[in-house]
């Protein structure tokens, strides 16, 4: 590691994960991970939520987590549990949600919370990355079973189920994104919503709902998520305001019976989550939610239709990809034998960075000729002259298209 002084690699734990890499900087062209529209962000109604609650509440941050206890900010909660039975369906009361520092502090405290070495988990065959890695981290068995443009193939999870049953083995949990999904952008329709908590009941396997895509339905019918349909505590659900508000603020949540949401306190080892962001979040949701969000999918559906022209314009028949009807990401298809991560360092050099597809893959090989595309955060001409240089550098570097 340095030069100088002690070898700190010598005394790492053997469960560390690698060094991460250094930042790189800004791209001109940024079509990676979950940012979103910087147009968007309300900054003017912000500064006043800001101002308001800092007025109002501020000698509360005195105390870790005065406002609501370890569970987080009450009044965002209270806005959640109202907004989430109008949206989604869901009914939970403030006590049966926790704000977490993004929907993957979640993720973390269940894992920590649920899974064992050698423990199996059930995903989506193509899934967010952040759940393979930290499943696997705890050295999880993770099988990933395929989808197809209704999400989740419900009928191979039933399959999978009454194998791994024969074999003594029960999952424990299956972790799906079933509205706008992680990367696919796929929706899963009712019908398997239904079947999916008919199995979890079935084989007492529970339902891992990620649901930080959920408020950016753009187009069509907007499902009911699987939790509004649980009647006997089955699911757990986690959602985000990362992607309707904006990434940098880092607030999620997390709703469970309150018995499950003491013992996953137990493992939240931060002291309670930044109390001052999610009050002023509060506030601002409490006046503008809904003139936010509409304006946040409309031009997110814009942006889609943009990159989905560049992409016939610049690649043509090369790519094949399914247009979503919300969410941020678009899941490109190359042909068999393209190695998509090995043009990127050259894209880079052109200020473009995005996903190669095998990091979002149970199994890496299976999505090596993918790429991920996060539509979000560029301008619609950013994203026209992105793509059109995209398609030069994968030409000069691999011959395709």
């Amino acid at each position: 590691m340095g030069k100088k002084g002690l070898d700190f690699s010598k005394i790492l734990s053997k469960e560390a994960p690698p060094p991460a890499p250094p930042h790189e900087g800004d791209f001109k062209y940024n079509f990676v991970s979950g940012h979103t529209d910087p147009e968007v962000v309300p900054i003017e109604e912000l500064a006043k939520s800001a101002a308001k609650v800092i007025r109002e509440k501020g000698r509360k941050l005195a105390m870790y987590h005065s406002d609501g206890g370890p569970l987080g900010s009450i009044d965002l909660r209270k806005f959640l549990s109202k907004k989430l039975a109008t949206t989604r369906g869901i009914t939970a009361s403030p006590d049966e949600i926790m704000i977490t520092s993004g929907s993957t502090q979640g993720i973390l405290l269940i894992n920590d919370s649920f899974l064992d070495p050698g423990d199996t988990v059930i995903t989506e065959l193509f899934t967010y990355s952040g759940s393979i890695r930290e499943a696997r981290r705890r050295k999880a068995n993770v099988i990933g079973i395929p989808l197809d443009d209704n999400g989740l193939r419900v009928d191979l999870v039933e399959q999978k189920l009454e194998e791994l049953k024969e074999q003594g083995i029960t999952p424990k949990y299956i972790y799906t994104i079933p509205t706008n999904q992680n990367p696919t952008g796929t929706n899963m329709p009712m019908d398997r919503r239904f079947k999916l908590l008919e199995l979890s009941s079935k084989y007492g396997v529970p339902i891992f709902e990620d649901e930080c895509y959920a408020d950016l339905v753009f187009e069509g019918e907007w499902f009911k998520s699987i939790k509004a349909l649980d009647e006997d505590n089955h699911v757990i659900h986690i959602g985000s305001l990362s992607k309707s508000l904006a990434p940098g603020v880092r607030l999620g949540y997390l709703i469970a019976p309150a018995e499950l949401l003491a013992q996953f306190l137990s493992s939240k080892v931060d002291v309670g989550t930044n109390m001052i962001t999610p009050m002023i979040a509060a506030d601002f949701l409490n006046e503008h939610y809904q003139a936010h969000s509409d304006n946040v999918r409309e031009r997110l559906h814009r942006k889609r239709d943009t990159l989905t022209a560049s992409l016939k314009e610049h690649f043509g028949p090369t790519v094949k990809f399914f247009v979503p009807r919300g969410g941020q990401v678009l899941w490109i298809e190359f042909p068999k034998g393209t190695d998509t991560k090995q043009p990127l360092e050259a894209a880079k050099k052109q200020g473009i960075i995005y996903n190669p597809g095998a990091d979002w893959s149970v199994e890496p090989e299976q999505a090596s000729n993918f790429v991920r595309l996060c539509y979000a955060n560029p301008s619609e001409e950013a994203i026209r002259e992105g793509i059109g240089k995209l398609a030069q550098v994968f030409q000069e570097e691999i011959g395709v298209p």
